[in-house]
């Protein structure tokens, strides 16, 4: 009889009794310890492991950001575009989570959906900072994370730096476009209002690519992240309502209408490049 395959006989490490193992490496056992169902649902752990999983992959999506916005300010134009598109990715990955939750029906959802309280992804403060670090800066979504001042204080933080597309413009001006008040900006806390200028700026990108090929490049990194960005919203909001369409009582708390609105009108980016014909304000 043949003998088991022992990856020892090729010289493969089989004890780790004092060395550094994988589960050791990535703290598996504190990964694995915070699944904390409140409920006897089935599917309620699916839901919190989405959702774990989903912030996890936003903490990446903030590294990369935060990156990507170093790297611009230092012309590093290459370095950030692989930030960038890695970005993208992230969130391609996020829509892609979104087909096994879709598995759940309404009804399997409303068994354990009185557990959560008033929970709800709306008041996710990594996705708001996402949005910050963007460029969208609604101040009156600080208000649901009031209660947590170290996540209003980091989030002051980011809206007191330039954001995402706040640095792609400091670029435009460096690189010799007059972008009018947004090259005089020196308080980054308030939204951007609609600017002239910038929009003849990455026109000129636009009609001449090989001329301007790094801004060219870098406007399109940027449509990218805002494009798979936006299909995730939508995404999140559709599932919750389909989570909803067939419970008695509403699947989602009161804040959810504000949240659909929110998430599904306005951009990341506070540029309106929105779509392919439409790239920045």
């Amino acid at each position: 009889m043949k003998e088991p395959y022992d990856p020892a006989a090729e010289g493969a490490r089989m004890s780790f009794e004092g060395q550094m193992s994988y589960g050791d490496y990535l703290h598996l056992e504190r990964v694995l310890d915070a699944q904390e169902p409140l409920s006897q649902a089935h599917d309620e752990l699916l839901f919190i492991i989405q959702h774990q999983t989903s912030e996890l992959w936003m903490k990446l999506a903030i590294h990369e950001i935060r990156a990507a916005m170093a790297a611009i300010r230092q012309d590093r134009l290459q370095l950030s575009y692989k930030m960038l598109s890695r970005v993208a990715r992230i969130f391609e990955q996020l829509n892609n989570a979104w087909d096994v939750l879709r598995t759940m029906t309404p009804s399997e959802y409303t068994e354990f959906r009185g557990s959560l309280g008033q929970s709800s992804g709306f008041q996710s403060y990594q996705y708001r900072a996402i949005e910050f670090l963007a460029g969208n800066r609604n101040h009156a979504m600080l208000r649901p994370h009031a209660h947590r001042k170290e996540v209003v204080a980091n989030l002051e933080q980011i809206l007191a730096e330039p954001s995402l597309y706040d640095e792609a413009l400091r670029l435009l001006a460096r690189s010799g476009f007059d972008i009018g008040e947004d090259g005089r900006r020196r308080s980054w806390r308030d939204p951007r209002s609609e600017n002239a200028e910038v929009l003849v700026a990455w026109k000129t990108v636009y009609a001449s690519p090989n001329e301007h090929w790094p801004l060219y490049e870098l406007a399109e990194k940027l449509v990218d992240f805002e494009d798979y960005f936006r299909r995730w919203r939508f995404n999140h909001v559709t599932t919750v309502e389909g989570s909803s369409a067939s419970s008695a009582e509403p699947a989602a708390p009161p804040a959810f209408p504000t949240c659909a609105k929110c998430w599904m009108s306005n951009c990341s980016l506070n540029c309106g490049a929105c779509g392919r014909n439409s790239r920045a304000r």
